[in-house]
């Protein structure tokens, strides 16, 4: 049978219990599967750089389940990357200690038809998508994922991470045509990337937008609200019963034009945002993920517990799934998240 995660991004989930309490929240951490756990930083020592992690689909099963083996989350995230799609793109990807991922050549500076695709780098990706869901009690939910068609953009465009992504921004409108190709393109990928997911045993599935919030009001209508709808009207037709949840970081008051147009299930909501406004601002009965931010957890003690309650409390009258506003810390104490568990597990309203 489904578990609470899926059902509650399904909306299907009961509101209350026969005594009238709330029913119990579903939880699952962005990058719960990483640095702040010490089984990982062994396996990587053993195994060697990321991107050999992500393409050991023995090692990369390990690293989904160990957060769930640790914690008992409701949902197991793929151990993978967003730049996983402009590498079976064509592009050529590093991660370099200490300086993040390098992806090249440069679209800045190249065409894009300059790329020779490589689809079969998607493969293993999916492989490890079975490798998990084979060893997933049936009650937990396997999440899949990919980066949107945006924030993948910038990354093939500057050929690395910025804080303000002015050579992305700066293409789209000096070449709109250009970058539209791109993303385009971006998007077709991202489409049969998820849904190879999907078929490979996924039940959800996420888009991170990390870098939405760089944008203006009609650039963010073209450029991540317009492809997004694209990619979750293709999945929904080929996968009708696998709940696609958005996540556009940094959206702020454009989250509800988002939310109503493109076609996500559920929406995943920053720390910025007030959970009071976006109940709200957001479609009524519309799942929403989040918002704790990530420093609570890393902070701990009782603000730790008083940021928990007031985003379960805020929340209490629409599906949801307890989750940051970002990715776990890598310096994140593990009592912090078992902390964070007992509040989350032990609250009923």
């Amino acid at each position: 049978m489904p578990g609470l995660l899926l059902d509650t991004l399904r909306g299907t989930v009961s509101s209350s219990d026969s005594n009238g309490d709330s029913a119990p929240r579903p939880i699952w951490l962005m990058r719960q599967a990483g640095r702040y756990l010490p089984e990982y930083r062994e396996l990587r020592a053993e195994k060697g750089g990321f991107l050999a992690l992500v393409y050991d689909t023995e090692a990369a099963a390990e690293i989904t389940l160990q957060p769930i083996q640790r914690f008992g989350f409701d949902g197991a995230i793929l151990f993978s990357d967003i730049l996983i799609v402009p590498y079976a793109m064509g592009q050529d990807l590093q991660f370099l200690a200490g300086e993040g991922p390098r992806l090249s050549p440069k679209l800045v500076d190249h065409a894009l038809e300059s790329l020779v695709a490589v689809p079969e780098r998607l493969s293993p990706i999916y492989d490890t998508v079975r490798k998990v869901r084979s060893q997933l009690a049936a009650d937990k939910t396997m999440l899949g994922f990919a980066g949107s068609p945006w924030t993948v953009a910038t990354y093939m465009v500057a050929g690395e991470g910025s804080r303000d992504q002015h050579d992305t921004r700066a293409m789209a409108y000096r070449d709109p045509g250009a970058f539209q190709a791109i993303i385009d393109a971006v998007t077709e990928v991202t489409v049969e990337y998820l849904c190879g997911q999907i078929q490979a045993g996924a039940e959800a599935v996420q888009l991170f937008d990390s870098w939405a919030g760089s944008l203006s009001p009609s650039q963010f209508e073209r450029w991540v609200i317009a492809p997004n709808a694209k990619i979750a009207a293709a999945v929904k037709a080929r996968h009708p019963e696998t709940p696609i949840i958005g996540f556009p970081k940094g959206a702020g008051e454009k989250l509800p034009a988002y939310a109503r147009e493109t076609g996500v299930d559920a929406v995943g909501i920053d720390e910025t945002i007030d959970p009071l406004w976006a109940m709200r601002e957001l479609p009524e009965g519309l799942p929403v993920q989040g918002n704790l931010d990530p420093l609570l957890l890393l902070s701990g003690g009782a603000e730790l517990e008083s940021g928990a309650l007031a985003v379960l409390e805020a929340f209490a009258d629409r599906p949801h799934v307890f989750n940051l506003g970002h990715g776990i810390g890598q310096f994140t104490p593990i009592a912090h998240v078992e902390q964070l568990l007992s509040i989350v597990r032990g609250w009923r309203g």
